[in-house]
């Protein structure tokens, strides 16, 4: 069915609908975090000022929210980030670069190697931690404990999967 030129077309679902409200809403915190972590003077100098110039983004935050402290395969970190083995490679390639990460041998199996935070790394995984947890804070600072209860419940239950339609 074509639309006549002078038909009003209603489509302002397109901005509002709930995937598009939680990816703005998730880019909105992500940039705090970042934006926080720039401000962190427990954060090393050389990452807070990436962070600060922008050089840091949301999917170098895939390593700190995905790695274990334990080191993991890059397959297994690509696979709980849920991007393919390359991507999380060159995420890894470049995280090495700025010191967060180092490689080493896997002890249960000598062809693989497994990917480890190091001092820096974990300096800046507990600088997220605080990080996380100001912009947390503030988020319900604007909209109400109420309401971020009920998100994040919300959320949580849609995330797992666990009440499907």
């Amino acid at each position: 069915m074509a639309i006549h030129p002078t038909h009003p077309v209603h489509d302002g679902w397109r901005q509002t609908h709930l995937g598009r409200l939680m990816g703005h809403a998730l880019r909105r915190f992500d940039a705090r975090v970042l934006q926080l972590m720039a401000r962190n003077v427990e954060v090393p100098l050389a990452l807070s000022n990436l962070a600060a110039r922008d050089q840091v983004s949301a999917a170098h935050v895939h390593i700190t929210r995905h790695l274990s402290l334990q080191g993991d395969r890059l397959v297994d970190l690509a696979e709980r980030a849920g991007m393919s083995k390359q991507s999380m490679g060159a995420l890894v390639n470049q995280c090495e670069a700025w010191g967060l990460v180092h490689r080493a041998a896997d002890p249960h199996d000598a062809r693989a190697r497994r990917v480890h935070f190091t001092a820096t790394g974990l300096a800046w995984l507990e600088a997220f931690r605080g990080a996380l947890a100001q912009a947390e804070a503030e988020l319900r600072a604007e909209v109400g404990a109420d309401v971020a209860a009920v998100v994040a419940i919300g959320l949580e239950t849609y995330a797992s999967g666990s009440n499907p339609p």
